[in-house]
């Protein structure tokens, strides 16, 4: 039964799903599926399979799986900027990329105060075109997504690309193991999971939130949650502010003040998630093996 794919935590979820909307299947046969980004001109859905080296299409009209690109750089997280383009982030060049409309490649950042980045692992672009992104040291770890190597910088942060400059600079330097990041719809706060408990005994498996100001400058970083089953990875928010984010037994949702409502259940580790189709009410699903997605009563926010 569909109600099955569903745990309510709070009676406030109950609005937010509809339980007789099953959790679907879309494609099986990944190694490790992260990094969904939705193109609304094309009603199509690009994620990477890193280990695999490659990045695979899903094509919603005819529900056809095939090869985006391969190879692919180790790939992991994706987003689409305000001009309808693919920004990834990739672990094997140790690299931010933008894919032109042309289908060339433009190199956004690569180097922090003249080191090599460790391996960017996710990615927003803000309604002033600035690129904020994390580089934790997954990709050079082993060699199992991307190239084992020893980090430059010798820290795992979260960046900002000046829109103007094109200047990479700091913008946290505070975490164990930065992960996946989104903004508020209104911009105003900036959100960053950390997922150091990977490599630190006891270590972080939480989202921080900061406030934004002026040039992007961030302020606070408390804990906004801690994740009850596994770790949080990638996460997106719909039009009211909730949050939806991976967990190790599904996709978790938050309230905006931190409350955790319900739980999508998905029989896989999940690592990320973005909203799309026509009316951006699907919530595709990346995890482990496998592509899902859901259909919610409301729209996921117009910003990353």
């Amino acid at each position: 039964m569909a109600a099955e794919d569903y745990e309510i935590v709070d009676e406030r979820f109950g609005r937010y799903v509809r339980t007789s909307a099953r959790v679907e299947k879309l494609y099986e046969g990944s190694r490790w599926a992260e990094g969904p980004a939705y193109f609304a001109a094309g009603r199509y859905l690009v994620w990477s399979d890193i280990p695999n080296d490659r990045m695979l299409r899903w094509d919603e009209t005819t529900g056809s799986v095939g090869v985006f690109r391969s190879p692919a750089g180790y790939t992991n997280g994706h987003t689409v900027d305000r001009e309808g383009r693919l920004v990834s982030c990739e672990h094997g060049a140790r690299r931010l990329t933008r894919t032109e409309h042309d289908g060339s490649i433009t190199v956004i950042a690569d180097r922090f105060d003249g080191k090599r980045l460790n391996s960017p692992n996710d990615v927003v672009v803000a309604s002033d075109g600035a690129v904020w992104f994390t580089d934790p040291t997954y990709g050079i770890d082993s060699d199992y997504e991307g190239y084992r190597a020893e980090s430059e910088i010798g820290a795992s942060n979260v960046y900002r690309v000046d829109p103007q400059t094109g200047a990479c600079e700091v913008a946290a330097d505070d975490f164990v193991r930065p992960n996946g990041l989104a903004f508020s719809p209104d911009e105003r706060k900036l959100y960053v999971s950390d997922t150091g408990m990977t490599h630190v005994a006891d270590g972080p498996r939480h989202i921080r939130v900061f406030d934004v100001g002026r040039s992007g400058a961030l302020r606070g970083g408390e804990v906004f949650a801690t994740c009850t089953a596994g770790m949080f990875d990638g996460f997106r928010f719909d039009e009211e502010g909730r949050l939806w984010t991976s967990a190790g037994d599904g996709v978790h949702c938050y309230d905006g003040d931190g409350t955790l409502l319900g739980k999508v259940r998905v029989p896989e580790t999940v690592a990320n998630v973005t909203f799309g189709g026509p009316r951006r009410n699907r919530l595709f699903i990346c995890a482990t093996t496998s592509l899902y997605a859901v259909l919610l009563p409301f729209a996921g926010a117009t910003r990353p």
